[in-house]
């Protein structure tokens, strides 16, 4: 029998798994530029300018590209000290509402960032460096971040029709 909310999670596996890979190329791309600035630094003696802007801004979209998957096949470090003394209705509890704050935290950040990405974009911000624009990086926190809501939202249902096992 299938279960209700498979043809969902199949649908946002695959948003996740989009995501994974803006982010495994913002990896690659991180990787790329540090050692290719190594490589001019020490080497050539010619170092590079603007390695620290690129890599920290990529470092914001790998992060925020790669939140969603790992959220969505539960791969965050989680705590179970009290376990056992919670019982069932506890972890019930806890889970619903970890989802529900983390959900909210995001959502807030998911519409700042988006709101802030249109701002960047209209008075052309950009970093003080390279002149790199800065709204494409809001753009994927915003979309990182929502995707994250959503993937809340989907694990926060399951939860509630699974119920306190």
């Amino acid at each position: 029998m299938q279960m209700p909310l498979e043809p969902w999670s199949r649908r946002l596996n695959a948003a996740t798994q989009v995501l994974n890979v803006v982010g495994g190329i913002c990896l690659i791309a991180i990787v790329a530029v540090v050692m290719a600035g190594v490589v001019m630094r020490y080497l050539f003696n010619m170092p590079l300018l603007g390695v620290n802007e690129i890599v920290q801004l990529t470092a914001v979209a790998l992060v925020m590209a790669a939140l969603p998957g790992c959220t969505f096949t539960e791969g965050h470090v989680a705590v179970d000290v009290f376990e056992k003394a919670l019982g069932k209705w506890g972890r019930f509890l806890g889970d619903i509402a970890s989802r529900l704050i983390s959900g909210f935290v995001l959502a807030v950040l998911c519409r700042r960032a988006f709101l802030k990405a249109l701002d960047a974009a209209e008075w052309g911000d950009a970093t003080n460096m390279l002149k790199m624009p800065i709204w494409p990086f809001y753009a994927i926190l915003s979309v990182g971040a929502g995707l994250c809501v959503v993937v809340f939202a989907f694990q926060l249902i399951a939860i509630v029709l699974r119920g306190a096992e």
